[in-house]
Parts: structure tokens; sequence; C-alpha cells
């Protein structure tokens, strides 16, 4: 079975923004698996990230987005980080997905290198990107990637 999460990093002293930036980002995730309860809808996961993410007044990345996850990374079903809620199939326990807001100060838009592997911001605007593997269990979200003293 597979997992997926990625953490952004400060290195060294940042301003204020920067760790705004870091906080929003971080705080969308956590919002996102608030509502990642049985009964609730798949929809719901990015329309909360994209709640939280705006109303900071920060850019959802739109072409990439968490996913379904277990015997390959990438599975079924794609999950944008913005969108109305209340659409899509019911969330129901044994379900797992891979939760992975990027978020940017700028322009949502995105491009990747010629390495086809690095993504930056087109507007070369600064980007916080967290993730992390979430199974839905009769009783709400269980992360199965948190590492113990770690957010």
């Amino acid at each position: 079975m597979h997992g997926d999460s990625a953490v952004t990093v400060a290195v060294g002293e940042i301003d204020e923004e920067k760790q705004r930036l870091l906080d929003v980002s971080r705080q969308s995730l956590d919002d996102a698996m608030q509502v990642m309860r049985p009964g609730h809808r798949l929809s719901d996961i990015g329309h909360q990230v994209q709640t939280t993410v705006e109303r900071a007044g920060f850019s959802v990345v739109r072409d990439f987005a968490g996913h379904g996850i277990g015997r390959a990374m990438h599975e079924a079903p794609w999950i944008p980080n913005y969108g109305e809620p209340g659409r899509g199939p019911r969330l129901l326990p044994g379900m797992v997905f891979a939760i992975e807001p990027m978020v940017t100060v700028g322009s949502p838009e995105v491009r990747v290198l010629d390495d086809e592997w690095t993504a930056v911001t087109a507007d070369g605007s600064l980007a916080a990107h967290f993730e992390h593997t979430i199974l839905i269990t009769d009783h709400g979200p269980e992360v199965l990637t948190r590492i113990e003293g770690s957010h």
C-alpha cells in the first residue's frame, strides 16, 4: 500500500507574509480534514480548502489535486482543492485519500519546468504545499502519514 505526504519547510528567518502563507496552507489541510467524515461529499474537501485559502487572500493551485491512494500512488478520484460543496460521491469508512493543498501568494497558475517534475508559479510568487494520507473512519478522519511530534 502507498502513502503520500508533503511539507513546506522554511529555511532561515522568514518574514510575516511567508509565515502566514505556511500557516494558511497548513490550516487549509486541517480544515479539509474536518469535513472528511462519513456522509459528507467528495467536493466538500476541496471547497473547504478553497474557503480557508481565499478567505486569507491567497490562491489555490488548480492544475494539481489530491487523489485516491492505495495499491497505486495516484488512484481515482481526483480531488481538486476548490469547487462547490455537496457534489460527488458520499464519503464512506475505509476510503483513503491524499489531500494536498497547494497555495500561492499570487496567481494560481503554475508551469512545469523542463525536468518535467519541478512546478513553479507562473508569476514567480511564493507557494506552499502540505499533504497527508487520510483514512475515513466511522468516527472521522485518521491521518496515516503524521509523524509523532509533527503537525
